[in-house]
């Protein structure tokens, strides 16, 4: 799951699987990459990252749950670095390890340093990320080894009325994104802007026009890979409550619930009654087994009766 700051040189990554869906300038856009664990179809995607990455000058952080740094570090040991020296592009890749306490491994990556491993002191933060804009918060799952779910929280959403702007003869731009961090920080209305290099433009103005209008943050949540059962259940359903939307594994049928349930992963019905037990807003299914190639219809409409609270027949 991408999710792309619209008015910011940046992008959040959820999970590291295929990337080839996304473009190279939606990939350098990623500042942030946060891995629910390290099964193949959820970081294979690190070499694409890395490949885009590798001649620029830029800082990649990847959190996830115990384990990762070593993870990050075998895939960089994989290959040969003697082209690169002091005088080579300085990406700097930052792993750290999660858990339930806080940050218990990080380590530095460089390419200026052929990708050696130095260690550092885990930050002391608890959160996964905690930005002045918003936060990922993060619990721990059973997938029969330990498997994080994510949530993205706004702490105020500031939106922008393009007709508004236009309005006020104002353009969109990278000014927009400390506007808007302005007014999550509490700045003035005589806090001052520079549109273009002869315009200038206050923020109470921005506000009275209703240029920029302030929402409740919106909350996003992502799990993927978990078993069925009372305390995942218990832990999900506490990260996703009245989330905005919940992006949720669901991808066996019902009929074949023993076989999810033997895998460690939820059916569509089981999916759909965890979204609606968490009263989010909108659910979205993914993460369908192959098995049901020609079939999705079938798991998408056990999902949506079971997320409506309606029954489905069983097999």
């Amino acid at each position: 799951m991408l999710l792309d700051f619209r008015f910011g040189n940046r992008a959040l990554l959820f999970d590291l699987g295929d990337l080839s869906t996304l473009s190279p300038r939606e990939i350098l856009r990623i500042s942030h990459v946060f891995v629910t664990h390290m099964h193949m179809d959820h970081f294979s995607g690190f070499d694409r990252l890395l490949r885009l990455s590798l001649y620029r000058d830029r800082r990649v952080h990847i959190v996830g749950p115990p384990g990762l740094t070593d993870a990050v570090e075998a895939k960089l040991r994989a290959y040969t670095w003697n082209l690169l020296d002091e005088r080579s592009h300085d990406l700097e890749i930052a792993a750290s390890d999660w858990a339930e306490g806080g940050f218990i491994t990080e380590a530095i990556f460089r390419a200026r340093n052929a990708f050696v491993r130095e260690n550092q002191q885990p930050s002391e933060a608890r959160l996964p990320l905690d930005d002045p804009e918003f936060k990922v918060v993060a619990v721990t799952l059973d997938h029969g080894i330990p498997c994080l779910a994510f949530a993205f929280q706004e702490k105020i959403r500031v939106n922008v009325h393009k007709t508004r702007l236009d309005e006020l003869c104002l353009p969109v731009g990278p000014w927009l994104t400390e506007a808007k961090r302005a007014v999550r920080s509490g700045a003035g209305p005589a806090t001052e802007f520079m549109p273009t290099k002869d315009r200038k433009v206050v923020l109470g103005e921005l506000l009275q026009s209703q240029a920029l209008v302030c929402a409740p943050g919106q909350r996003v949540a992502y799990a993927t890979d978990l078993a069925f059962h009372s305390l995942n259940i218990t832990r999900l359903c506490s990260l996703a409550c009245g989330a905005d939307q919940l992006f949720i594994e669901g991808g066996f049928l019902q009929e074949d619930r023993e076989l999810a349930a033997s895998k460690k992963h939820l059916t569509a019905v089981q999916a759909g009654e965890i979204a609606r037990l968490a009263a989010v807003d909108f659910a979205h299914q993914m993460h369908f087994s192959p098995r049901y190639l020609g079939r999705e219809d079938e798991l998408r409409a056990e999902f949506e009766l079971a997320f409506h609270g309606r029954s489905v027949a069983r097999r």
